[in-house]
């Protein structure tokens, strides 16, 4: 995989804009210009990879909502980007009828059935307008690409395949197999963009199982129709694969539900935990001083502010896997090159002034002039540097007053003790009961992270105890009651997972970032720094990537879409260890596994691993879906 998804689901978009031929590079005519219609799910899909610019460049000029009020621009053509939906349809057919536009170009994200496309024929042919439908495609591109090795199924109606969805016990059969349905749609469509028929491995008897079975009915099925299959000669054989396919490993959420709640150290996945952080955006409130205010005045507005957080952003691609103390460093050492860099060109104005006609000036001079149109001609770039410099500072400087306030430092470091079955230093009780460490949610956190991970539940008289420090402490219980439940079940299935026995090593306070002028205020904060240990999704990896034998592994079942007949068996039949592979969890993900792996992966040379999950949670979200799964 050469190529990684984001780059491939971006050039498919492309391609659809430019009316589904690709776009020539070095035209130096006008784009055509278009309106790009989409809906909710459209515009999900394409606002991670495309900003505004991109697409004004592509010829762009409006993009509106498809459900919006619209109004008729009878000489342009537009292109829409839907899901083919019964509503959808009906209003497509409805723009048909009131001629918006001069001619319609039909993608839908994914495939849409015979009897919609026949609603539409008829639309056309009611409203005189056959001849300006002049494409209908399906784009197969039903997935949200957020990194170069990372993607969500959806976002709109994500609580349709939430781990609360999978996870409810009174759920029908038919249910399941329509929330199954949608998170194999949207797999098929992965794969189909990415152009690799992978080898599919998965737990049993976990909703994995089900993805699995499903999904490789439906390529094999794609496969045995050569005429139509979506997998042939063109967009294989581009040349960006090596000829080995790649595993598709399919994860059940069950198999770490503390993961998911744990108290993380790295910048992305702090981002997400504490911020607002949403499809690579992060909105910031940002209050505008109190103190400066009369008694009695009313509290002023805050100000929201979002900031996208992008490929383009090297500060970002580098440092988002970090330890968040590096990150303040970093951001501090960008900020002090940039001063010197704005010193320098403050400088050279001053020396232009010069007065007089003497010889040393004019020398001087010339001299300066190469040295100012080096400075101006950097001004682009200083300004982008401190545009983000501007960017990390706002939102590590939010990060850092979650750290402090709620004291998370300790959080990660206490869990991480919990998790490697370390010595604790301090009873679990005084952490449910300091006033001052974090919120009711960050112990709940706590708590069940010790529950799920003690090898022997706590005694009725122990759990007690803990529930009335709980209580005392604000905590709403209802997790608990499911997590119990959840424990008692995997309890007959298989034993607790692992994680490794490595702990963070702290290097003292933050003496050192704190010497002098420093934006960041640590005190107090504890400098943590991260060793590698894999979480249970990576060992999973790492285990039948590697074709290494494993009780935790050896009976997972093996699907090859490619085989004539399926056979149902564990048993791989290709020996050797794989390249290329695509990690999805079926129940949910989050930052913290994902930049497990990215860690993982980047000792292994030449290997490449994507990470997928059917919805991206951060433990808040986690929580309370968990609570309404216990409330029942």
């Amino acid at each position: 995989m050469a190529a990684g998804i984001r780059e491939k689901q971006t050039v498919a978009l492309k391609r659809m804009l430019n009316f589904n031929v690709p776009p020539v590079k070095n035209s130096t005519g006008e784009p055509v210009w278009k309106v790009l219609i989409y809906d909710r799910f459209g515009q999900d899909i394409i606002s991670p990879l495309l900003s505004v610019k991109e697409l004004r460049d592509m010829g762009i000029t409006l993009h509106l909502l498809l459900h919006s009020d619209r109004d008729a621009i009878p000489d342009v053509p537009a292109v829409y980007f839907v899901m083919p939906t019964e509503e959808n349809i009906d209003r497509m057919c409805q723009d048909l009828r009131n001629q918006l536009y001069e001619s319609y170009y039909l993608n839908f994200i994914s495939a849409i059935s015979r009897s919609k496309l026949e609603d539409i024929a008829n639309a056309a042919i009611g409203a005189n307008a056959v001849t300006q439908v002049a494409k209908v495609f399906d784009q197969y591109l039903n997935f949200i690409t957020l990194e170069d090795d990372m993607f969500v199924l959806c976002n709109q109606n994500k609580e349709l395949v939430s781990y609360r969805a999978i996870n409810r016990p009174d759920i029908t059969d038919t249910e399941m197999e329509t929330i199954m349905d949608t998170i194999v749609d949207s797999l098929f469509c992965f794969f189909v963009t990415l152009g690799a028929i992978p080898i599919i491995r998965c737990s049993r008897g976990t909703a994995a199982e089900m993805v699995a079975v499903k999904l490789d009915k439906k390529l094999r099925e794609n496969l045995r129709d050569a005429r139509n299959s979506l997998f042939t000669g063109d967009t294989l054989g581009a040349g960006q694969f090596s000829f080995q396919r790649p595993l598709l490993v399919l994860v059940d959420r069950n198999i770490d539900l503390a993961t998911p709640l744990h108290h993380t150290w790295t910048y992305q996945a702090l981002v997400h935990d504490v911020l607002d952080f949403h499809l690579n955006r992060v909105n910031l409130e940002e209050s505008t001083g109190m103190e400066s205010s009369p008694a009695g005045a009313r509290p002023k507005k805050k100000n929201k502010k979002s900031y996208d957080l992008t490929a383009s952003d090297k500060f970002w691609q580098k440092h988002k896997g970090s330890p968040f103390p590096e990150v303040a460093e970093s951001v501090q050492q960008e900020l002090e090159s940039y001063r010197a860099q704005e010193d320098e060109v403050k400088r050279l104005k001053s020396i232009m002034g010069i007065e007089g006609e003497d010889e040393g000036a004019i020398s001087m001079l010339s001299d300066n002039t190469a040295k100012l149109t080096s400075a101006v001609s950097s001004l682009p770039e200083l300004l982008e540097k401190k545009r983000l410099i501007d960017l990390h500072t706002n939102v590590a400087t939010a990060v850092l007053e979650h750290i402090k306030s709620r004291k998370l430092d300790v959080y990660f470091e206490y869990e991480e003790k919990i998790m490697s079955k370390s010595t604790l230093d301090k009873s679990l009780l005084d952490m449910i009961s300091d006033p001052d460490a974090g919120t009711p949610e960050d112990k709940m956190r706590l708590f069940l992270i010790y529950y799920i991970s003690s090898a022997q539940a706590p005694s009725e008289i122990d759990l007690e105890q803990y529930k009335k420090a709980l209580m005392d402490a604000g905590c709403n219980l209802a997790p608990l009651s499911y997590i119990k439940q959840w424990k008692a079940f995997t309890k007959m299935a298989s034993a607790p997972t692992s994680y490794g026995n490595t702990t963070p090593k702290p290097l003292g306070l933050f003496s050192r970032v704190m010497n002098t002028g420093s934006q960041f205020v640590m005190e107090g904060v504890k400098n943590l720094v991260l060793k590698q240990q894999n979480l249970p999704v990576t060992r999973i990896l790492d285990n039948l990537m590697e074709m290494k034998s494993n009780p935790e592994t050896d009976d997972y079942r093996y699907f090859d879409p490619k085989m004539l007949r399926g056979s149902d068996s564990s048993v791989p039949r290709n020996k050797n260890p794989f390249q290329e592979a695509i990690v999805f969890v079926v129940g949910g993900g989050n930052y913290i596994e994902y930049q497990n792996l990215i860690d993982y992966i980047k000792g292994k040379q030449g290997k490449h691993v994507l990470y997928g999950c059917s919805e991206l949670f951060n433990a808040t979200q986690f929580i309370k879906q968990l609570s309404q799964l216990g409330q029942k």
